[in-house]
C-alpha cells in the first residue's frame, strides 16, 4: 500500500484550483455574500498556512458555507453526527520533534508534517 503523500497532496489541490480557473485565494474574504469565511477549528481557532487554502478550496468545490471544521471525534464530543457519506477534507499539521543520535548524542530537531482529516459543520447534524 502506497504511503500518503501531504506534500504532494497539497500540490496537488493547488494546481486543480489554477487549472479550473478558480484559484480559491483570490479575495474570499472580502464580505460580500459569495465569499467563503475564514477558516476555523472546532475550538474557534482561525487555521493558519496552507490550510487555510486547502479548506478554501473544498469549501468552494462543495459548497460549504460553515467556516468551522470538526474532526469525526471533535463533532462526537459535542454531542453530534457526521452524515453518512460525507467526504473530510485534508489538513495539515506542521510541527518538529527533537530527537537525540543514538550513535553521537548530538541533538537534532527534526521537521514533520502529518495530514489528517476534518469535516465541515455543514456536513454534521446535531452540532449545538
Amino acid at each position: 500500500m502506497a504511503q500518503f503523500d501531504v506534500y504532494q497532496h497539497v500540490t496537488d489541490q493547488i494546481i486543480a484550483s489554477i487549472e479550473a480557473g478558480t484559484p480559491v485565494w483570490q479575495k474570499p474574504w472580502t464580505g460580500d455574500q459569495s465569499g467563503i469565511p475564514f477558516p476555523r477549528r472546532s475550538t474557534g481557532e482561525f487555521y493558519r498556512g496552507i490550510n487555510i487554502l486547502m479548506l478554501w478550496a473544498q469549501a468552494a468545490e462543495q459548497g460549504y458555507r460553515s467556516a468551522h471544521w470538526f474532526t469525526y471525534r471533535q463533532a462526537q464530543e459535542a454531542g453530534a453526527q457526521v452524515r453518512k457519506g460525507e467526504r473530510s477534507a485534508t489538513v495539515v499539521k506542521y510541527g518538529t520533534v527533537d530527537r537525540t543520535d543514538a550513535q553521537t548524542g548530538e541533538e537534532k530537531t527534526i521537521g514533520y508534517a502529518k495530514a489528517y482529516r476534518v469535516f465541515n459543520a455543514d456536513q454534521i447534524d446535531g452540532l449545538p
